[in-house]
């Protein structure tokens, strides 16, 4: 793929998600804000999910290791 496929393609991306949404319709200053608006939710979405799913999938390996018995050893029943 050259760079002129690519370039293109980008733009083509971009002229449907105009379409799609229908920002081709605003003013600049409309797209301004429709464009900071959706680019900041993506941006927490992202964000969440990156702080939130590495927190579960550690909760859930470490139920996982629990249920086939690698189990961690307390600080009591190592001192007896």
């Amino acid at each position: 793929m050259d760079i002129k496929s690519m370039k293109y393609s980008l733009y083509w991306l971009y002229c449907q998600f105009e379409l799609i949404t229908c920002s081709y319709l605003m003013e600049p200053w409309e797209k301004v804000l429709f464009y900071t608006f959706n680019i900041t939710m993506l941006v927490m979405v992202l964000y969440t999910s990156y702080i939130f799913v590495s927190v579960h999938i550690s909760t859930a390996f470490q139920f996982l290791l629990h249920l086939f018995g690698n189990q961690h050893e307390n600080a009591v029943s190592i001192v007896k």
